[in-house]
């Protein structure tokens, strides 16, 4: 039976995989509710339901530039690992990278995936354009002088079969990645959180202090060096890349003098360059590399967004339930997020902090962690990823979103039987909160 990328959801319904943009018309017409599923990184029934299924990866891969007009069009299951060398090629780039490339870029989108910066939004603002197959087959373009587009974007899944998206593009840059350790808690400041295009701050929660810190600094073009590709799909034959003079060390941190791993005792090989080395952006702004299992692999996640001022204060009520999280979390990364304006962003309207949970494959005890994680962040009115575990309190954070109920008359308009819905949504959209 097919199961989601960590294993914890085995799919419910029978899935399919149609090969052309007409027969998944047909499937779509001759269905009484059927869901897309995306690359299986989800870590909660958001892909689920009790109807048919549909992975679209045997559709055709299709990637057309657009460099005079500055985008990219690509089907929804196109992964990121695949169109990030195809823009770099032709001198393109996104702005931003999630910690890993290998989701696709449709299931991204429309869960708000994100990656870090204090400029950087999430990657779903990067859509100018969305391909969507509907209730009753038909196919439609929308764009952002669609009326409701913002709340088409980040839609779950609920509104149609996302086919393709558009997406803006910026001139391809290099970035510089360092990573720092055994940093305190106490230290964390407005001027390390914006001292890098993208910032992540990793701890186990063992003590208060960041393990590890990671600065990705984007290269002005007229002076990046030249740069050999990395191997993407082999284990390095040398045991560290060629180093360059790192930054000065943050006071009470040291720079690491190797490549780095963020879980203690994975293999640093998975990660992408650091030591300053410059490499092209879609090789520096993940954390880990496509062709090798990212992150642990063997694990769960969660992750809450806060407002950005609150993050100082929501470590600190965090830092009172260590004896709760440490036994069962493999490590916790912080990053920002910018404000934008996509109706059922986490990040709507306010610039975020992210609070991320990579926790050991122990279901039960992983759950009693999210409670606790979750009664700590209620005050801070705590949003969850739609893509990763959470609990009541999360659900009701959700039913507060106060697009709600413009999204629920985009379904009215889009879907009124609820042909894509699910429990999950039907729970959390259709019954969560006013409207």
């Amino acid at each position: 039976m097919a199961t989601n990328w960590a294993g914890n959801v085995t799919y419910t319904g029978r899935v399919h995989r149609p090969a052309s943009i007409d027969e998944l018309r047909r499937l779509v017409a001759g269905s009484a509710r059927i869901r897309a599923l995306g690359s299986g990184h989800s870590f909660n029934r958001i892909g689920d339901g009790p109807g048919e299924l549909v992975s679209l990866e045997g559709l055709p891969p299709v990637i057309e530039l657009d460099t005079a007009g500055a985008a990219v069009t690509v089907a929804a299951a196109v992964r990121y690992a695949a169109l990030a060398p195809r823009l770099h090629a032709a001198g393109l780039a996104l702005a931003n990278l999630g910690s890993l490339p290998h989701v696709s870029v449709g299931g991204a989108c429309a869960t708000a995936t994100h990656g870090s910066g204090e400029h950087n939004a999430n990657l779903s603002t990067a859509v100018r354009a969305i391909e969507l197959l509907t209730a009753d087959g038909d196919l439609l373009t929308v764009d952002r002088s669609t009326d409701g587009f913002d709340g088409m974007v980040v839609s779950l899944g609920a509104l149609g079969v996302v086919t393709g998206l558009t997406l803006a593009t910026v001139p391809a840059f290099e970035v510089r990645q360092y990573v720092y350790e055994d940093l305190p808690f106490d230290t964390l400041d407005d001027r390390l959180l914006g001292a890098a295009y993208s910032v992540s701050l990793f701890t186990t929660w063992a003590s208060p202090r960041f393990e590890q810190v990671w600065l990705k600094h984007r290269v002005d073009p007229q002076t990046a060096e030249p740069q050999t590709a990395e191997p993407q799909t082999a284990e390095p034959q040398t045991a560290e890349p060629q180093t360059a003079e790192p930054d000065p060390p943050w006071p009470g941190a040291r720079a690491a003098t190797g490549q780095r791993h963020p879980i203690p005792g994975q293999p640093a090989a998975r990660c992408t360059g650091q030591l300053g080395v410059p490499g092209p952006w879609h090789e520096r702004l993940p954390h880990f590399r496509p062709g090798f299992v990212p992150s642990s692999g063997d694990e769960l996640q969660s992750e809450h967004f806060v407002a950005r001022a609150d993050l100082i204060a929501a470590l600190d009520v965090l830092d009172g339930i260590r004896a709760v999280v440490a036994p069962v979390v493999q490590v916790s990364e912080i990053r920002t997020v910018a404000a934008d304006g996509l109706w059922l962003s986490p990040c709507y309207r306010r610039d975020s902090a992210t609070i991320h949970f990579t926790w050991r494959p122990e279901p039960a005890a992983v759950r009693v962690a999210i409670d606790a994680v979750e009664d700590r962040l209620a005050p801070f009115d705590a949003r969850p990823h739609w893509g990763k575990l959470f609990g009541s309190r999360g659900e009701l954070a959700i039913g507060r979103y106060e697009r709600l109920a413009d999204f629920r008359r985009l379904l009215g308009r889009f879907d009124p039987a609820g042909k894509f819905g699910n429990p999950f949504v039907d729970r959390l959209v259709h019954r969560s909160g006013p409207g």
